[in-house]
């Protein structure tokens, strides 16, 4: 964990190796062929303190079932306080060229997945701007070990230097009250998703995992206001409506 750093306020990175069996309802709930399992992984999460730098996710997994059948998982998503068009173009535009060294199929697939579960259904928008997420890229099936692990190698290489740029062109831009009150909201939906959807907590939770180590993904400081609504026209409101899913950025013209 890294607290109260100058860019970042909450950093956390997780690894996790667990064995053992989960009970029959657990195994229904996260669709496991079989109760016996093994699994491990890395997980990074990063609120920074301005609300001009952008949260960010990254995940790497694997498991295996007691009936042999393996599978990875993970992938990377972006969650501005305020979208940067161009930023969300760029981001996108990077995991669709690590994708494509792998599989032409990867990051069309993968983007429209992490639309769809990067979701919060009770407020019908997105937690951010998406990116790529893949649940069961499973061993025989779907490639080699080898050739899955590759990819799977590459989606956490791609985060350190992806993330370091983001940090390094908007750490220094101005921010006061007004966007901060407007981070303490964003946050909050961020906390909604791990909460009430996000599988990683379910599993942990679920398997018998440190608590304080799962819930690590989580904000320092949010903040409910009833039915707060950001101002028409204002940048509150044109990054809400980016939150929506079906967004083509990797494909988007570049503003003239």
């Amino acid at each position: 964990m890294l607290e109260n750093g100058a860019i970042l306020e909450k950093g956390g990175v997780g690894f996790s190796a667990v064995h053992g069996e989960m009970s029959a309802q657990a195994a229904k709930v996260l669709l496991m062929p079989d109760p016996r399992f093994f699994a491990t992984g890395v997980s990074v999460v990063m609120h920074p303190r301005s609300p001009r730098v952008p949260i960010i996710h990254m995940n790497v997994r694997y498991f295996e079932a007691g009936n042999g059948e393996a599978w990875f998982g993970g992938g990377i998503d972006l969650t501005p306080i305020y979208v940067d068009e161009a930023q969300a173009r760029w981001f996108h535009q990077t995991l669709r060229t690590a994708c494509d060294r792998h599989d032409a199929t990867y990051y069309p697939r993968f983007r429209a997945t992490a639309d769809d579960y990067f979701y919060l259904p009770h407020r019908q928008e997105t937690r951010g701007v998406g990116g790529i997420f893949f649940d069961r890229l499973t061993v025989g099936p779907h490639g080699s070990a080898d050739k899955l692990f590759a990819f799977v190698q590459e989606v956490g290489d791609v985060f350190g230097p992806t993330y370091t740029e983001l940090m390094r062109q908007n750490a220094p831009l101005l921010y006061g009250p007004r966007e901060e009150s407007w981070q303490m909201l964003r946050r909050s939906r961020y906390a909604e998703f791990n909460l009430a959807f996000d599988r990683g907590t379910r599993f942990g939770l679920e398997t018998g995992g440190r608590t304080e180590s799962i819930l690590m993904s989580l904000p320092p400081r949010c903040e409910w206001h009833y039915d707060q609504q950001p101002e028409p026209h204002s940048p509150e409101a044109a990054t809400l409506a980016w939150l929506r899913k079906g967004v083509l950025w990797a494909e988007m013209p570049p503003k003239s």
